[in-house]
């Protein structure tokens, strides 16, 4: 049941000869023994098992040929994972980060690895997820999210991790470039849906540190109690800013039963029992206070983005940049965040 790393993919290899050099001379307590694997799940950053004796670190590093460098900031989730030590119990402990790319061609950093239960695009084999189990995992992921909203900015020292003053027109602003930019087919409702995203930015009200891409398979949950979420990962795009923006990029990802079957891999929000967006939304509200009167315009900027995202990953694919066949079909997944963006818009709904 627990998340496994597997072989590495063809093209995504590591000079173990190189790396471990680097480490004997940077790792305190580093063996000088090496094995490599590679978790196979995710689109983006590329993410490592190292086992060295009896300690085990994942290293996380840019994908190959990718160019997007705020979407790829090694320093930045190293950073955000060394404040939150000691604030915040669900951060992985790092242990070493380098900007020389001599190493692997790119920067790179480790951490302590937390073993547990991730949930992706398919159950874990052995795991039974009753309703009830969905229902109760679903509650903790919606409570994680607003405690990580209310956190305190000062007390942990992140409160100049960003530009929260006019936040939320920027993210619209830029996300709509990165789209066109990016664009290799024409989707009529993603440039319908950026179109209404320019035309009806609410004002922002509130600021927090926010994940940016907080959903199911970066939560590591215990394995003897699924309902109990013991870290988050994937913190690279994490900033302070307005955290209904986060909200909705979350909401974009909980896929529901009458979602598109493009959409479900994304997490297993749609199985019998999990909440729905509106019960998300609901429960999250009561939770920070927050006035959610503009979830509609959070949602829909969510799906554009997700859409956005894996844009940009498709589009290295046609360039030749990357080889992974799971990329072959991801213009499927752009569309699909564009149609349920444009129906948000329309039925005025989540």
């Amino acid at each position: 049941m627990l998340d496994k790393a597997t072989d590495i993919r063809k093209g995504e290899e590591l000079d173990i000869a190189v790396l471990k050099d680097y480490l004997k001379a940077n790792l305190q307590g580093f063996s000088g023994e090496l094995d490599i694997s590679q978790f196979p799940s995710g689109f983006s950053n590329l993410t490592y098992l190292l086992k060295s004796g009896e300690k085990e670190y994942v290293l996380r590093r840019p994908p190959f040929g990718a160019n997007i460098k705020g979407g790829h900031d090694m320093h930045r989730e190293y950073r955000v994972l060394s404040a939150l030590e000691g604030f915040y119990a669900k951060a992985p402990r790092t242990v070493l980060y380098t900007d020389d790319e001599s190493v692997m061609g790119a920067e790179f950093y480790m951490m302590e690895r937390v073993k547990g239960v991730i949930l992706r695009g398919r159950p874990p084999k052995g795991l039974p997820l009753t309703p009830d189990t969905m229902r109760a995992i679903s509650e903790a992921c919606v409570d994680n999210l607003a405690d990580l909203h209310l956190m305190d900015l000062e007390k942990v020292g992140l409160a100049d991790f960003g530009k929260p003053e006019g936040y939320t027109e920027r993210q619209v602003t830029g996300w709509i470039k990165r789209y066109f930019n990016a664009q290799t087919d024409k989707l009529p409702a993603m440039a319908e849906v950026a179109d209404w995203l320019g035309k009806n930015i609410p004002r922002q009200d509130y600021v927090s540190f926010i994940h940016n891409d907080y959903k199911y398979d970066n939560l590591v949950l215990n394995p003897e109690k699924l309902d109990e979420i013991i870290a988050v990962l994937d913190w690279e795009m994490s900033t302070v800013g307005n955290p209904l923006m986060d909200l909705g990029t979350s909401l974009a990802y909980w896929a529901q039963g009458d979602d598109s079957d493009a959409l479900k891999p994304f997490s297993l929000t749609w199985l019998p029992g999990n909440l729905n967006r509106a019960q998300f939304v609901e429960r999250y509200a009561e939770r920070t206070g927050f006035d959610l009167r503009d979830k509609v315009f959070y949602y829909v900027f969510g799906a554009f983005k997700i859409g956005v995202i894996i844009q940009q990953i498709y589009a290295r694919y046609k360039k030749g940049l990357t080889k992974d066949p799971r990329f072959a079909n991801l213009v499927y997944a752009v569309m699909a965040c564009g149609a349920n963006a444009a129906k948000a818009i329309e039925k005025d709904k989540i």
